[in-house]
C-alpha cells in the first residue's frame, strides 16, 4: 500500500479580492451548489470558502495533475457530514484519475483563521500484482 498526500494554503483576502472581481462566475465555476449552500451567509463565509478552495488544490496535488483540461474545480467537492467533518465527493475526470491510481477514500482536513486557511489531503493506494490482483 502507499500514501499520496496534497496539501495547500490560501490567503483569505486574495479570494475575497477574486470573488469582488469576478462575482457568481467565479463563485459558479470553483464550487458546487451544495458548497455554496453551506458557505455562503456564514458568519466566517470568506474563511469556509478559502478552506474549501485550499481543500480542492490539496485533493489536486494528492491526484498529481493539477487542474488539466477536461477537469473542473466541481468536479471535487468538498461537503460535510453530520458531525462537521469534511469529506471529499470526486466526480468526472477526477474521479476516473483517482481510480486510475487505485486510490481509496479521501481523507481531509481543513483549518482556518481570518487571515488564511490550509487543508491537507490524504489517501492510501491499493497495490496491483502483475494480474491486477491486490497484493
Amino acid at each position: 500500500m502507499s500514501l499520496s498526500h496534497g496539501i495547500d494554503m490560501v490567503d483569505c483576502r486574495r479570494l475575497r479580492e477574486l470573488i469582488d472581481r469576478y462575482g457568481e462566475r467565479f463563485l459558479h465555476r470553483i464550487f458546487s451548489r451544495r458548497e455554496l449552500e453551506y458557505c455562503l451567509g456564514k458568519k466566517r463565509e470568506i474563511e469556509h470558502l478559502s478552506g474549501r478552495f485550499a481543500a480542492k488544490e490539496a485533493v489536486l496535488k494528492l491526484l498529481g495533475t493539477g487542474l488539466r483540461r477536461g477537469m473542473s474545480w466541481t468536479e471535487i467537492e468538498i461537503l460535510n457530514e453530520p458531525s462537521g467533518q469534511p469529506r471529499v465527493h470526486l466526480s468526472g475526470r477526477c474521479r476516473q484519475i483517482a481510480d486510475e491510481r487505485n486510490l481509496e477514500e479521501i481523507v481531509v482536513s481543513i483549518s482556518h483563521i481570518e487571515t488564511h486557511a490550509i487543508a491537507s489531503a490524504v489517501a492510501s493506494a491499493r497495490q496491483f500484482g502483475a494480474l491486477g490482483n491486490p497484493r
